[in-house]
C-alpha cells in the first residue's frame, strides 16, 4: 500500500552532489561537515516549498497528486476494534488540498518514506491480525526451536518484535541472568538490556585497588570471557529472536570481544555471524557529558572503528554504536543539546569512518542512536525532527542510500525526572514519557522503574515498568490498529519548527568553533549542558518548574518510604574476586603471549578488535586495559 505513491515522491534535486564531490578523499574538518548539513536542511525546506507551489500553479501534476492521494488512501487496508469500530490502518492527514498533500508527502514523508519524519519503518507496532487486531491464537514463544520463554505465557500473535528492551545489571553476572530470564518470561522476542557496574565501565578488574565496595553495585560485574557466558546462560544468543544491548563506551571493544568469545564457545564460530544487538561506544558523548572515557581521544577513536570495520564485515546484524543523547540529556543538557550534540556527534563519525576508508552505504545502516524522554514539550516532536535532519543530511550531504539514512532510535524515559519524594508519582511520569517516546515512533524503548533514585529497581517495580509498555502497546488502542495516529497536530508542528531552528542554531554555533573535535576542546558542548543543568535545579529551587510532590502538592507527613535497597553481599562480591583469580591462575601461561600479541596488533596498526577476540580467551579485562594504557596512554581532559 505504501509502495503506490513511490514513484511520484521525486527525491531532492542533487544540488548537494558538489558537498559531497569536495569531501571524497582527504579528511575535511567538520566545520564544513555541520555547515554543509546546515545548508542541506535550509535546502530541503525550500524544496518543499517549491513543491508546494508546484501543485498549487500547476493543474497537470495537481491532478496527478491528487488521483496519488486518491489511490494512497484506497489502498489502506481496514481494521476493526474489539469495539466494532472500522478504522484504516495508516491514519493520513484528511485534506484535499493539493498543496498540504504536497506538504506532507515530500516534508515529513510516510512512515518509512523519506525523510521519514513519521517514522522509520511502516506499521511498527501494529498487530498482525486485521481482523478484530486481538489475537486469540495460543501460539506461545517457546514453540521456536530456541524455547527460551515460559511455555506457559500466552502473546498476541503479532507479526513484528515488541519494541520493549529489558533493562537490567546487579550482582555478578548469575544474579542478572536470573533477572533476564524473570524480565523475559512473557516476552515474545527478547530484547535485552545489560548495565554495567563501576570498575567494568573503566575497564578494571574486580580486584583492582579500592573498588572491592563497588563490585557489582548499580550494574553488573564482568571481568573474564567466563563471566560473559554465566551473563547469557540459557538465551539463544545466535536466534533471530534474540538481541542484547550493552550499555558500556570506554572498554567497550573488550566488552564485545567477549560476548564474540563467549558465543563461539557455547555455539561454534558460525554463530558470530548471526548475533544481533548493538553496544553503546559512544566515545564523544562521554568527553562531552559523562566521563566514562578511559584511552585518549584518538586511540578511542581509532578502537571504535576496528570495532566498526570489524563488524559490517562479519557481524552483519550488529550495531556497533549506538551515539547516545540520553547521557547528555541525564547530564543536565536541555532537549534540543541533547538533539543537537547527539546528531552533530553523528555526523562526526560519519566523517570520521569515511577517513578511515570505510564505505558510508556499508556502514550508516549499521548506526543506531539513543535519546531521553522527559516531560518537556519538545519531546512531543524531538525524534521526529532527529529523523528528518539524519535523513537529508546522510542523503545530500554524505550520499548515503536509503538504508543508510535511517534514524534508527532507541529511547529510554528520563532518569533525571524520577524524584525520591512520594516516589510512585513516578509510575504515572514514565507513563507520559512512554506515551510521548512511541508518538515519536520509536523502535525500541526502556521504562525505568519508579524505585530508581533509591535503589537499583526490584522485581516488583521493574515487572510495573515493562507492563506499562504491554498496557500502552497491546491493552490499549492508541498504536495497535493504526499506524500515524497521534502525528501531525497543530501543536506538535509547531514544536517541530522551534526544534529545527534551535537545532540548527546549535550547528552553526559549533561549525563557528571549528566543528565537534574543536568544540570539546572549547569544552563548549560540556559547558552548555553545565549551565542547562544549573538552569533546571534553578528553576525547580524557585518553583518555576514544578515538581509534583516535590515543590507543588507536597505531603507534609510524607516520610521517607521503607523501600528495600538492593546490594551486592560481601560474600558474593568475594565470590567474584575467587572466580577471576581461578581464572588468572588457569591462564597465567598464555597471558603474557596474548598480551605481546595484541601490543604488536596496536603498534602495527592492525585491526585490534579482530585480535581482542583471541585476546579475552587468555586475559581478563583489566589485564587487557593496562596493556592498552601502556600503548596508547589515558584519557586526560583539555584545559
Amino acid at each position: 500500500m505504501l509502495q503506490t505513491f513511490r514513484p511520484y515522491v521525486r527525491k531532492f534535486p542533487q544540488d548537494g552532489s558538489w558537498l559531497r564531490c569536495a569531501l571524497e578523499g582527504a579528511w575535511k574538518p567538520a566545520m564544513s561537515i555541520l555547515a554543509s548539513i546546515v545548508d542541506a536542511v535550509e535546502a530541503h525546506g525550500r524544496f518543499v516549498e517549491r513543491q508546494v507551489a508546484r501543485v498549487r500553479n500547476d493543474p497537470k501534476w495537481r491532478d496527478q497528486i491528487l488521483k496519488r492521494w486518491r489511490t494512497l488512501r484506497a489502498g489502506a487496508s481496514n481494521v476493526t476494534t474489539p469495539t466494532g469500530l472500522k478504522l484504516p490502518r495508516l491514519a493520513l492527514p484528511q485534506t484535499n488540498e493539493s498543496g498540504e498533500i504536497a506538504r506532507y508527502l515530500y516534508g515529513e514523508g510516510l512512515p518509512g518514506e523519506f525523510p521519514f519524519v513519521n517514522g522509520a519503518y511502516p506499521e511498527m507496532y501494529l498487530e498482525g491480525d486485521s481482523a478484530a487486531g486481538i489475537s486469540n491464537s495460543k501460539s506461545q514463544i517457546a514453540n521456536r526451536k530456541s524455547q527460551i520463554v515460559n511455555p506457559k505465557s500466552k502473546v498476541a500473535n503479532r507479526k513484528s518484535e515488541e519494541p520493549t528492551r529489558l533493562f537490567a545489571g546487579l550482582g555478578l553476572a548469575d544474579d542478572t541472568n536470573q533477572r533476564f530470564h524473570y524480565l523475559t518470561r512473557q516476552q515474545r522476542s527478547i530484547r535485552l538490556s545489560t548495565a554495567f557496574d563501576g570498575p567494568t565501565l573503566y575497564g578494571l578488574d574486580s580486584d583492582a585497588e579500592g573498588v572491592f565496595g563497588k563490585i557489582g553495585e548499580g550494574g553488573v560485574a564482568i571481568d573474564t570471557v567466563e563471566d560473559m557466558e554465566r551473563l547469557y546462560a540459557g538465551f539463544p544468543l545466535g536466534d533471530e529472536h534474540f538481541s542484547v544491548s550493552m550499555t558500556i563506551n570506554g572498554p567497550a571493544p573488550v566488552i564485545l570481544a567477549m560476548y564474540v568469545a563467549a558465543a563461539r564457545r557455547r555455539f561454534g564460530p558460525d554463530t558470530v555471524a548471526k548475533l544481533r544487538g548493538t553496544i553503546q561506544a559512544d566515545i564523544l558523548k562521554e568527553v562531552q557529558a559523562q566521563n566514562e572515557i578511559i584511552f585518549p581521544l584518538d586511540a578511542s577513536l581509532r578502537f571504535l572503528t576496528d570495532m566498526v570495520e570489524f563488524t559490517i564485515t562479519h557481524m552483519p546484524r550488529w550495531y556497533p554504536i549506538s551515539i547516545s543523547g540520553y547521557h547528555i540529556a541525564e547530564a543536565g543538557a536541555t532537549p534540543v543539546q541533547q538533539a543537537a550534540y547527539t546528531l552533530s556527534n553523528g555526523f562526526a563519525y560519519v566523517e570520521w569512518f569515511r577517513k578511515r576508508g570505510l564505505d558510508v552505504n556499508q556502514f550508516a545502516p549499521r548506526l543506531s542512536f539513543f535519546l531521553d524522554c522527559g516531560l518537556d514539550i519538545e519531546y512531543l516532536a524531538l525524534a521526529r525532527v532527529c529523523r528528518k535532519f539524519w535523513a537529508v543530511g546522510m542523503r545530500d550531504v554524505f550520499g548515503a542510500n536509503t538504508k543508510g539514512q535511517l534514524f534508527k532510535l532507541h529511547t529510554q524515559t528520563s532518569g533525571r525526572s524520577l524524584i525520591a519524594q512520594e516516589f510512585k508519582n513516578n509510575v504515572t511520569r514514565t507513563a507520559v514519557e512512554l506515551m510521548l517516546a512511541y508518538i515519536n515512533a520509536t523502535n525500541s524503548c526502556h521504562s525505568n522503574s519508579a524505585d530508581e533514585p533509591f535503589t537499583t529497581p526490584n522485581e516488583e517495580y521493574v515487572r510495573l515498568a515493562a507492563q506499562a509498555q504491554a498496557i500502552l502497546l497491546e491493552e490499549s488502542g492508541l498504536f495497535k490498529f493504526m499506524m500515524n495516529a497521534l502525528s501531525g497536530s497543530p501543536g506538535m508542528k509547531i514544536v517541530e519548527r522551534a526544534l529545527e531552528e534551535g537545532i540548527l542554531n546549535e550547528f552553526r554555533e559549533i561549525d563557528r568553533l571549528g566543528g565537534v573535535r574543536a568544540a570539546i576542546e572549547h569544552r563548549y558542548q560540556r559547558s552548555q549542558i553545565q549551565a542547562a543543568a544549573h538552569r533546571y535545579e534553578q528553576q525547580i529551587n524557585d518553583s518555576t518548574r514544578p515538581i509534583i510532590g516535590l515543590n507543588r502538592y507536597r505531603d507534609a507527613g510524607d516520610k521517607a518510604p521503607a523501600v528495600k535497597v538492593i546490594r551486592t553481599p560481601r560474600q558474593k562480591k568475594q565470590l567474584q574476586l575467587d572466580r577471576l583469580m581461578k581464572f588468572k591462575r588457569r591462564h597465567r601461561a598464555e597471558t603474557g603471549r596474548a598480551l605481546d600479541e595484541l601490543s604488536q596488533v596496536v603498534e602495527s596498526g592492525g585491526n585490534v578488535f579482530a585480535q581482542l577476540i583471541h585476546t579475552v580467551e587468555h586475559c581478563s579485562l583489566g589485564q587487557i586495559t593496562g596493556r592498552l594504557h601502556e600503548l596508547v596512554g589515558h584519557y586526560r581532559p583539555s584545559v
